[in-house]
């Protein structure tokens, strides 16, 4: 597996997948052309499947004529094609760059095909292939400092080793792994003030009203000050920042990234915790998390919300049965249970902005981290399924879903919007 690096990481929302991995390969496109030393060049980029049906209300577009544009210059030509979605991945975009009298786009002097398999992260391939023809593994590039390849081989090296989950993550990171989430729990921590003192709309077309600031001021006053309240508005506030492109941490995406800071706020404030339990408890959540990128999905665009608020939901509990002392079998046990309860769960945001359901799914799914993380405490270790059966069968429920419920909003509660707004 990866390295947590890889797997949280800094940026703007609204979307990891339709943000930061675009901006992240042209980025990488705009230094190849650098290293190529070629100048007065124009750039066509073609995206597909969910990065196309989406595009606009993620900012997708947005993003990349940031990155490629030349000091305002028009230079960058976008296409949208829904219709062509790759086996490998949904989430693909094609860059390819011209020299800039070539008005009619003939020659390429250079292509690259990316997809952006979620959370930020991009997969490259050259571009002379057919949509069926890219093998489906995805270890390409990819340089993994965890030798086990799923829970349970995690699980028995830290029995045999006699370790907690802190300490797995340490002897194969190295101490500088903390350094590293503090920076994490900085960012994470920032987001939720933020939220917490803004007002106003949140931009785009469903005219949403942030509600984060409001439900904290409903959480104090009130005389029985429940956690759940806290949790409420903390979710909310790091969500409705990341709706408004603010910066965010990719927990495990950026349409995920209000639970994991909520429920860590939370339990900071509540049982006091020192700087070194809350990275402790980061670092729980992102071996977690990493186990389903390795061996799943994060991706809402290929496997539906569950790969998104789901896996989320299952770092949190995980995350917080370690804080209330669980071991690494009743972290497993509540990890698995979130997830079991999130099976199914579609990804049809609104006009493709990340507001309805995404916002409020933050909120519900933070707290209900929680809760699975009481029942299993509660239960005992008389767990039937296993945590990576249940990355096996999120992943395969996924891929049995229908398009039009994976992040392409022309089901479910997209549709509906769209009838109503007659778009």
């Amino acid at each position: 597996m990866e390295t947590l690096k890889e797997f949280y990481k800094i940026g703007n929302g609204p979307s990891s997948s339709h943000t930061m991995g675009p901006q992240k390969a042209a980025f990488k496109f705009r230094e190849l052309m650098k290293e190529k030393s070629e100048k007065n060049i124009i750039y066509k980029i073609e995206l597909y499947g969910s990065l196309a049906a989406t595009g606009k209300g993620h900012l997708t577009d947005f993003i990349i004529r940031e990155t490629l544009e030349d000091s305002g210059t028009d230079n960058v030509k976008i296409i949208f094609s829904p219709e062509i979605v790759y086996d490998y991945h949904t989430n693909a975009m094609k860059i390819s760059a011209y020299a800039r009298e070539d008005n009619n786009y003939n020659n390429p002097l250079e292509e690259r095909l990316y997809f952006s398999i979620g959370g930020g992260s991009i997969v490259e391939k050259m571009s002379d292939f057919g949509i069926h023809d890219i093998p489906k593994e995805r270890v390409e590039n990819r340089k993994d400092v965890y030798p086990q390849k799923n829970f349970q081989e995690i699980l028995e090296y830290c029995i045999e080793e006699n370790i907690t989950l802190p300490q797995y993550v340490e002897k194969h990171e190295g101490t500088e792994i903390w350094e590293y989430l503090r920076e994490i729990w900085k960012a994470m921590d920032e987001t939720v003030k933020k939220g917490l003192n803004s007002e106003g709309y949140l931009p785009g077309k469903l005219k949403l009203e942030r509600k984060a600031k409001n439900f904290y001021k409903k959480f104090k006053s009130s005389p029985f000050k429940e956690s759940k309240g806290r949790i409420y508005s903390y979710a909310l506030a790091a969500s409705e920042e990341n709706a408004s492109a603010g910066k965010v941490v990719t927990a495990p995406t950026c349409g995920a990234s209000g639970i994991i800071p909520a429920i860590l706020k939370n339990y900071q404030r509540e049982n006091d915790m020192s700087e070194e339990e809350v990275l402790n408890a980061l670092a729980v959540a992102g071996v977690i998390g990493n186990v389903y990128k390795q061996n799943g999905s994060i991706s809402g665009a290929e496997v539906g919300c569950q790969g998104e608020i789901g896996v989320a939901c299952s770092m949190g509990a995980g995350m917080v049965a370690y804080i209330l002392g669980s071991d690494i079998y009743g972290i497993e046990y509540a990890s698995e249970i979130a997830m079991e309860h999130c099976l199914g769960m579609t990804c049809d945001p609104m006009l493709g902005y990340v507001q309805i359901p995404c916002i409020e799914r933050n909120a519900i799914y933070a707290s209900k981290a929680v809760d699975c993380a009481h029942y299993s405490i509660m239960s005992g270790d008389n767990n039937l399924v296993s945590l990576d059966e249940i990355v096996q069968t999120m992943l395969e429920t996924g891929k049995d879903l229908k398009a039009d419920y994976k992040e392409t909003s022309l089901a479910g509660l997209a549709k509906l919007k769209k009838e109503k707004l007659d778009l």
